[in-house]
């Protein structure tokens, strides 16, 4: 039997945490972890797709990871265009899904920034599910920017309400989070979606995410169902 998620979840979030630890574990080095999240990323994204949900926010680099080793924040940064390859693309387009990257994608490298852009313009038509990657993402800068366009737009503070300022965020459109997930045994939002996750039923596994699997999703999802 194929499992469907209720409708009552539409968007589902994931803090992809224990690249680094699974590697150590092995006796490899901390890349081999990144490159092992990134083939369970493609897989849950897979299974989210099949499960027929509307949005997935993947926290794919946080504002905070800059403070890494060069060489570790070379190589993740690295990964987007390994797994974003044009089989992968392809297989988007079929699926109809569409690929947003949040955060401050200013501070990347012009070839990556310039990359990014081209995804989200060759797949901006699919009306299928919705993946977010956030980049360089902090929810309290987000909600500063957030703050600071709307001071720019001139917006009269008799105004203000929960819906404009929603609507500045890099999450604008979209749902709030039903569900935000998160892997390793840490129990902490760590700066992600820090606004979105405020009515978010949050989910903590001990397990690393090169170890998560369609199993444990189910098992997120079910425990969110009940709890709705």
């Amino acid at each position: 039997m194929v499992a469907v998620i209720p409708k009552e979840i539409e968007h589902i979030a994931i803090m992809m945490d224990g690249n680094g630890r699974w590697a150590k574990k092995r006796g490899l080095p901390r890349s081999a972890g990144h490159f092992a999240g990134m083939q369970t990323m493609r897989k849950i994204i897979r299974d989210c797709h099949d499960l027929k949900l509307k949005y997935v926010t993947l926290y794919a680099f946080s504002s905070e990871n800059w403070r890494r080793p060069p060489e570790e924040v070379e190589y993740i940064l690295s990964l987007p265009m390994k797994f974003l390859d044009e089989a992968t693309l392809n297989e988007f387009d079929r699926n109809n899904v569409r690929v947003k990257f949040i955060g401050d994608t200013t501070k990347f490298p012009k070839q990556l920034i310039e990359s990014f852009f081209a995804i989200e313009e060759r797949t901006k038509n699919n009306n299928g599910m919705v993946v977010n990657f956030a980049m360089n993402y902090g929810g309290r800068m987000e909600i500063v920017n957030a703050v600071k366009k709307i001071v720019s737009d001139n917006i009269a503070p008799e105004s203000l309400t929960q819906e404009v300022i929603e609507s500045y965020l890099y999450t604008e459109g979209q749902p709030m989070p039903d569900l935000i997930i998160r892997t390793s045994g840490e129990q902490r939002i760590s700066n992600f979606l820090l606004w979105q996750c405020s009515s978010a039923s949050l989910w903590f596994t001990k397990t690393l995410w090169p170890d998560f699997t369609k199993t444990l999703l189910l098992e997120a999802i079910e425990d969110c169902r009940i709890s709705i």
